[in-house]
């Protein structure tokens, strides 16, 4: 079953498409460019990320949490041990369970990178209210589901 839309909908849809791969393009060019900074591949950098999001984790959590293959990660993770920014670790609790952790002293002051897109956005959250807020977040946070099923899907292929 079928519904028409209306012209205003539709409009709204082809733009809100637009925005959204306008949008992912311009963090894919930026993660690019802070990684080359940084001496990093984009994967690298957004697992850093996801490190010092959601503190140590195991190669599985990684895999999980970025929706890339369990192989995939191994590498990485080597070759972010072998740059010194993470280290493998035996879990006090599990002596089974290896967990890979940021090596802070390495990373130190590559948060001031950030700074001026951070501030630019705290700057741009100013503009909405609580209610505008609550609203993107929500979509954010199911487009983000989304998009990690999809990544998830074609790792699996």
């Amino acid at each position: 079953m079928s519904r028409d839309i209306s012209d205003k909908r539709k409009n709204l849809l082809e733009a809100l498409s637009m925005a959204g791969r306008d949008s992912s393009n311009a963090a894919v060019m930026y993660h690019s460019a802070m990684g080359q900074r940084l001496g990093l591949g984009m994967t690298e950098e957004k697992t850093l990320d996801l490190l010092q999001r959601l503190g140590p984790l195991t190669a599985g959590e990684i895999a999980q949490h970025a929706g890339l293959a369990p192989a995939t990660v191994s590498g990485l993770i080597d070759r972010l041990e072998a740059k010194w920014l993470v280290r493998r670790v035996r879990d006090t609790k599990d002596r089974r369970r290896v967990i890979v952790e940021i090596n802070h002293e390495q990373l130190a002051g590559f948060s001031d990178l950030f700074e001026p897109f951070v501030a630019a956005l705290s700057d741009l959250h100013e503009r909405y209210t609580d209610e505008e807020l609550a609203l993107v977040l929500d979509w954010l946070q199911r487009s983000t589901a989304l998009q990690r099923e999809a990544t998830q899907a074609l790792t699996e292929q």
